[in-house]
């Protein structure tokens, strides 16, 4: 069994729907249709009414990096909490063990470029993120909406874009399996070239989240 605060491939494919992204270069899976066009449409109200510009943990000089605006979503929300226990149901992480669920939203030429999700051990900032929670484990991303164009999510060392759909679930493992950090996660948030992308974004980590 994996730590409490990670999941495995035996674990996410035990669930109909789910599908693993051929590849010895990391764990990477997705799962259409995760969340009904309903569920999906009342999250991205919650998105819309808290959003705010998005802010990068270790600044690199680059403004336009990351451009989209966040939001932290409140875990007293209804659909907030069937979100959360739908996650559960399928990856059998503790709850304790996950960061808030946060919201993004894209607009016109907006985008994330290139990044991993984990915080690099040797980084100047590693102590202030991730001494009491530990690095980051697991990463699960749902697309709330479809694009008229652009908005993919490209893993570059694969050459495999995820193009956003209603409800559509993509997950992997920021880490390789003797635990070190797996560069090959790197992922770009690629910029909307027409309408609005809405997406949620759950990251788990080593200890408890506090």
């Amino acid at each position: 069994m994996p730590n409490p605060g990670e999941t495995s491939a035996d674990i996410l494919l035990a669930t109909p729907g789910l599908r693993r992204v051929p590849s010895e270069r990391l764990e990477l899976f997705d799962f259409p249709r995760f969340l009904s066009p309903a569920l999906a449409a009342e999250l991205v109200t919650l998105v819309e009414k808290d959003r705010r510009p998005s802010k990068l943990a270790n600044m690199n000089g680059d403004y336009a990096f990351r451009t989209s605006e966040t939001c932290d979503l409140d875990p007293t929300e209804p659909a907030v909490q069937e979100l959360e226990a739908k996650l559960f149901a399928l990856n059998h992480i503790d709850p304790a063990h996950g960061e808030p669920l946060q919201g993004q939203r894209y607009a016109v030429g907006q985008e994330f470029k290139a990044h991993t999700d984990y915080f690099e051990p040797d980084g100047v900032d590693y102590p202030r993120f991730c001494s009491v929670s530990g690095n980051r484990t697991w990463t699960f991303m749902v697309y709330l909406n479809e694009v008229a164009a652009g908005g993919g999510t490209r893993f570059k060392v694969l050459g495999k874009t995820f193009q956003p759909e209603v409800g559509k679930l993509v997950c992997w493992n920021n880490r390789r399996p003797d635990g070190r950090c797996n560069p090959n996660t790197l992922h770009h948030g690629m910029k909307v070239r027409s309408g609005m992308k809405y997406v949620l974004t759950k990251w788990y980590r080593e200890r408890e989240w506090g």
